[in-house]
């Protein structure tokens, strides 16, 4: 059974939000064990790597379950800890991209006389498609980026992914259809497109 879709799961999440909103720790477990799996999902794509997601995840849930005082039970929950989770990958993105900033501009000071450790080419030809991709991706607007995620590395459909993100299923429609454009744009230079990197 699909932690994720089932029914009776779906129908039993409104009261499990309301004991846990009253301090029922084992609700709000069970509606970890619901969720878990989307909120890994969505900490990936933005973090990019299985630990970090899983950290961010967590991390996320400990924050939801601190805010819980603040959602509102009439709405779905759901896309509410989603976004929760999706804040807390970002800041961790951010942050981590100051790391490596940081990280980078140090190992260049340390090669100054051009003393430099060779990569080998072919792991630079594997990565250098997810690269351009995760480039192209990540020079979308936020929306448009959030919401061409949501829909084709989620796999969520036009409707879900306007829950999760609180948005109108127009919305999702516009901001779909600027930022395949606009990554089309950025890829068919380089020799890609959007359906041969997916």
């Amino acid at each position: 059974m699909d932690p994720d879709t089932p029914d009776d799961a779906a129908a039993r999440e409104p009261a499990l939000v309301r004991l846990a909103q009253a301090g029922d720790a084992d609700a709000y477990g069970e509606l970890v064990t619901m969720h878990q799996a989307a909120a890994f999902r969505v900490a990936y794509v933005l973090l990019g790597s299985a630990a970090d997601a899983e950290d961010a995840a967590q991390e996320g849930f400990v924050r939801a379950y601190l805010a819980l005082g603040r959602f509102r039970a009439d709405e779905p929950f759901r896309p509410w800890l989603l976004q929760v989770v999706g804040n807390e990958a970002r800041n961790r993105r951010r942050a981590r991209g100051r790391r490596e900033g940081l990280a980078e501009r140090a190992i260049a000071a340390f090669r100054g006389g051009g003393a430099t450790v060779p990569a080998p080419e072919l792991e630079a030809l594997a990565g250098e498609t997810q690269r351009e991709v995760r480039t192209a991706l990540a020079g979308l607007e936020d929306g448009e980026r959030l919401v061409v995620t949501c829909r084709y590395l989620l796999g969520l459909s036009e409707a879900e992914t306007a829950a999760a993100l609180g948005i109108p299923a127009g919305t999702v429609k516009s901001r779909l259809h600027r930022g395949l454009r606009r990554l089309r744009e950025r890829l068919e230079p380089l020799g890609g497109s959007i359906e041969a990197s997916s």
